[in-house]
C-alpha cells in the first residue's frame, strides 16, 4: 500500500491501521529512538505535578476533555 492508497481509505480503515502500527511499536519499545526532548518534557511535567502547579486527570476525564476540543 502506498501513500495515495492510504489517502483514499475511509477514516475507520485509517484508524485501524494506526492502531495496528501503534500496537506493533508498543510491543517492542527497545526499537524506539530515545528522544532527548521527550525526556525533558516528561521531567518538566513531573516537576510541575509534584510541585502542585498542575493536576492529574484520570484517563476517562482526559479523553473527554480532548474530544470536546474537536466537537
Amino acid at each position: 500500500m502506498n501513500i495515495t492508497e492510504l489517502h483514499s481509505l475511509p477514516a475507520l480503515e485509517k484508524l485501524k491501521i494506526i492502531e495496528a502500527l501503534w500496537d506493533d511499536l508498543a510491543g517492542d519499545e527497545s526499537s524506539l529512538p530515545n528522544l532527548a526532548w521527550h525526556k525533558t518534557e516528561l521531567q518538566e511535567t513531573e516537576e510541575k505535578y509534584l510541585s502542585g502547579s498542575i493536576d492529574a486527570l484520570d484517563w476517562q476525564q482526559a479523553k473527554k476533555e480532548l474530544r470536546s476540543q474537536f466537537e
